[in-house]
Formats: C-alpha cells, structure tokens, sequence
C-alpha cells in the first residue's frame, strides 16, 4: 500500500485560532433503533461507493478488564448518519450486510481493532477497509493521523472532540443528544475527508 504524505502547510493558523468544524447537524442523525429504520439504513448506505464508518464501545476502567465492544456503530453517507446501537434486541442482519458488502468502500480513522471486535462480538467479516490514519500519515506526524488533524489540514478548522463524551456509557439503552452528535461526527468528518482526498487526486487501495 502506497502512503500519502501531507504535509503542514506554510503560516498555517495554530489550531485554536482556526475556525471550529460545524460538523452534521442533529436532525441529519437517524438511531436505527427499528425494522424500518433498519431498511432506510440499508437503502441509503448501499446506494454510494463509500461510507464513513466507526465504532464506539464503553469504557474500561479496571486492569486487564476485556471490553465488551462495540456498543455502537456509526455509518455515514453524504448527508445522513445512521447509529446502529448493539444491543439484544437490534438484528444485525443489515449491519452485517452493509459492512461486509465488498463494492461498498468504509472509510474511518484508527480502525485497527474494529475488525477482531466485530468479528468476535457479531460475526462480522469487515470488507473493503481504508483507515484514513494509516494513509495520510507522513514523516511530521508522528504515528497514525487522526480526524482532528485530518480536518484542520483538509478544510482549516478546528475539530472539537470532547473528552467526557469520548469516556462515556456507549451501551446505555438512551445514547444523549451530545453522544449521538459525537458519534456521527466521527463517522461524517472520516468520509468527508476521503472525498477531499479523492478530489486532491489521492488513490489507494483499500484492505
């Protein structure tokens, strides 16, 4: 796999200057917390070629404690994101369709452990990866890039992520407006940034 390498831009604003990253709007977030909610997921998502993807699990706070992860996933298409919460009374049968279709592109940041996990927890194949991290990385960022990075350099802004809503109770039974807005920004902001990459003439293949 060939890696791009992005680089600072010259007099680029420091971070907390720059303008904050508006991100999806609530109204543009649907909780697929139902059968028809779960095939207006299915119609939307299968419809692209690429999707933003990501997960989130509760916290562990206690050494050598497995998390029982993930408690949620985040699909993304242009305009809409879908919050799949995993729990005993959601089928996954579509989230099993959609992450394993192989025409259908995920694109995410910092997906190396989302593979084992939906496998072990859901019997999920994952197919047709790109973790955005791996590829935009270059030799002035130490380590994988992540979102935040991604948006200030692609767009200028500033990507606010909040740490008390990162740590929070991903399996309660009702996610929060802040959660739900939290979530799908991740998904959002990843597929976002692979469009402005594919416009910027950027290719690779995906896993």
């Amino acid at each position: 796999m060939s890696l791009t390498l992005i680089q600072p831009q010259e007099g680029a604003a420091a971070p907390a200057a720059l303008p904050v990253y508006p991100g999806i709007a609530f109204a543009a977030i649907t909780l697929v917390d139902s059968p028809a909610r779960a095939a207006q997921a299915l119609a939307e998502l299968m419809a692209g070629d690429a999707i933003g993807f990501d997960t989130e699990s509760k916290p562990t706070f206690v050494k050598g404690e497995v998390s029982s992860g993930p408690h949620l996933v985040q699909l993304a298409a242009e305009q809409k994101v879908f919050l799949f919460p995993i729990n005993r009374t959601l089928d996954t049968d579509v989230l099993k369709t959609i992450l394993e279709a192989p025409q259908l592109l995920k694109v995410g940041f910092g997906l190396g452990n989302d593979r084992s996990a939906l496998k072990s927890r859901l019997d999920i194949e994952l197919n047709n990866v790109l973790d955005l991290g791996e590829v935009l990385r270059g030799p002035w960022h130490r380590g994988t890039v992540g979102a935040k990075t991604a948006v200030q350099h692609f767009f200028g802004q500033r990507f606010q992520k909040s740490k008390h809503v990162g740590t929070s109770n991903w399996a309660s039974a009702r996610l929060t407006e802040r959660q739900q807005l939290y979530a799908a920004n991740d998904a959002h902001a990843a597929l976002r940034v692979y469009r402005a990459w594919c416009h910027a003439g950027e290719t690779v293949k995906p896993l």
